[in-house]
């Protein structure tokens, strides 16, 4: 049943994070009703059917949000629910009729889950952006590439899924919490460029203490030829970060470098570079099985470089479960993992697939659920 079993949460499709939040609660088990467009109107580029992983196990109602009638059955879904998720730009729900004071009229106990990128207030707030444009202004891009290069991070995971879905996901549950103990509700306003930034904080930290400096490529974690990826001599990729003495030891002990001066000050920026040139040549001397065959499961901090579907199979990816293809489409599993109430992979529902039955639910008749359809 999940250890979220029993909470309800009303989603009002979106794209992105909003969405991705909405998986991660009906992983663990909430009941996750899915607002979505009705018609062919409901279809756009990032509408992915039965491939839509983030849609895993909830309920899908399809609706026009342009019906005042529909807008009153979305309200009467959210009476009986813990949380809302929008993902709209401000203004949009209170233009449906959907906005956090009418909800909260209707149910003072409510989390209204606000998911955006610039947030609900400031100068930015109206403009459009995705991932690439909130980790760059909050920040959190700087670090993530080569010195000299442009910035370059992985696609969505920074801002959309780790500054965005993540911490709307906490909000709403540290809401429902609060809830629960004072019976009002309140609004979570979850902007990516605030997340990303709050990300930042261990990094800052270093910064502080002198370990990162502010120019890319010259701290602990991102400048030494100890800290890197590395290409192999098939093409393939490893990587290492061997950041404390004892593992940093072990890493050139094996590969063979122990006793060579060049590698007896490894924490020296000044030899950093010449170094990573030496290391990249030894790295591109053999395959990837080689290293992995020499480094792997010891302490020096090392893995091989892998696409998802190579993870599937590696061994302790594959120990743990943590891929699987479902209905032919590779996902990762839920998480955290929970040890007496174990979350699960649902279905991914079809559009408006659960309509007649939810709000048959709800309490409409069966003459207003086949108007609204």
């Amino acid at each position: 049943m999940g250890v979220l079993d029993g909470v309800r949460i009303v989603e009002i499709a979106g794209i992105g994070p909003g969405p991705f939040c909405g998986m991660l609660l009906a992983d663990m088990g909430a009941e996750v009703i899915l607002i979505e467009r009705a018609g062919p109107q409901g279809a756009n580029m990032l509408d992915l059917g039965r491939h839509g992983i983030v849609n895993r196990g909830k309920r899908s109602v399809a609706l026009d949000l342009k019906d005042p009638e529909a807008i009153e059955a979305v309200l009467c879904l959210i009476e009986g629910s813990d949380a809302l998720i929008e993902g709209m730009r401000p203004g949009v729900m209170e233009r449906l009729g959907l906005g956090p004071e009418v909800c909260l009229a209707r149910n003072p106990r409510l989390v209204y889950g606000r998911m955006t990128g610039w947030g609900q207030h400031g100068p930015l707030a109206q403009a459009a952006g995705h991932d690439l444009n909130y980790i760059a202004l909050s920040g959190a891009l700087w670090f993530s590439g080569e010195a000299g290069l442009p910035p370059l991070a992985p696609p969505t995971l920074v801002g959309d899924l780790g500054g965005g879905a993540l911490y709307l996901a906490m909000g709403i549950l540290a809401g429902i919490i609060n809830a629960s103990t004072n019976g009002v509700g309140q609004v979570i306003d979850a902007a990516i460029v605030d997340g990303s930034a709050n990300l930042m904080n261990l990094l800052l930290s270093a910064h502080s203490a002198g370990q990162q400096p502010m120019e890319r490529g010259t701290g602990l974690l991102d400048g030494p030829h100890w800290a890197r990826t590395y290409a192999c001599a098939d093409g393939h990729f490893i990587s290492v970060q061997a950041l404390e003495p004892q593992f940093n030891a072990l890493l050139f002990s094996t590969l063979g470098l122990a006793d060579d001066p060049d590698f007896k000050s490894p924490y020296d920026p000044r030899r950093w570079e010449a170094l990573r040139a030496r290391l990249a040549a030894l790295f591109a001397s053999q395959p990837r099985q080689h290293w992995v065959d020499l480094l792997e499961g010891s302490d020096a901090c090392f893995a091989p470089v892998l696409t998802p579907t190579e993870a599937l199979a590696h061994p302790h990816m594959a120990a743990r479960g943590v891929y699987s293809r479902r209905d032919g489409v590779l996902q990762a599993a839920p998480a955290p993992r929970f040890s007496a109430t174990p979350s699960a992979i649902g279905d991914v529902p079809e559009r408006g697939e659960h309509t007649t039955q939810i709000l048959r639910k709800a309490g409409l008749s069966d003459a207003q659920i086949q108007r609204l359809i």
